[in-house]
């Protein structure tokens, strides 16, 4: 997953909403969700992102990819760590826990959804309410594999697709 991607969309769309102050993101897989250190805000997401096992070379899709957001405004500097739960295949034994693959208007629609966030939480505007929707691609309604969920796994996902917090 490429992070450039991440930080360009997030600029052109603190951009949109006139936002002034610089804001960066990094991928943090510590991330505790309902945890965020003293200072930080938090905004969790469901969102549709696809899966390539290394091994194997499945792929799948999954519309419940939990991210979760942590977001904090110092001075005129903001900063988002995100973390991406990941999924591993059924089919294979042992298989490893493969990063979501995100299509380039599905991480438009998440950090759009965040940004609104951001104007709530750390601005106190009210952005009001943002459902772009995901954009699905192939079939994707089969059964959730709670197993092979690593947000399941931590007793994070509860079968939801957006949680607000």
């Amino acid at each position: 997953m490429d992070l450039q991607e991440w930080a360009s969309i997030l600029q052109n769309t603190i951009e949109e909403h006139d936002i002034e102050d610089t804001w960066s993101i990094e991928f943090d897989s510590t991330i505790i969700p309902n945890h965020p250190a003293r200072g930080w805000q938090q905004y969790i997401s469901g969102a549709f992102a696809r899966f390539m096992c290394s091994k194997c070379k499945r792929t799948w899709p999954s519309k419940r990819v939990l991210v979760v957001f942590h977001m904090r405004l110092l001075e005129d500097k903001g900063m988002v760590k995100v973390k991406r739960y990941r999924q591993e295949c059924k089919k294979c034994v042992q298989s490893t826990m493969e990063e979501p693959r995100f299509k380039t208007e599905n991480i438009e629609v998440l950090l759009e959804k965040l940004v609104v966030k951001i104007l709530v939480k750390c601005y106190y505007k009210d952005a009001g309410e943002n459902n772009n929707p995901f954009h699905l691609e192939g079939r994707s309604d089969g059964p959730h594999e709670a197993a092979h969920c690593e947000a399941c796994k931590h007793g994070i996902c509860r079968q939801v697709t957006t949680k607000e917090t």
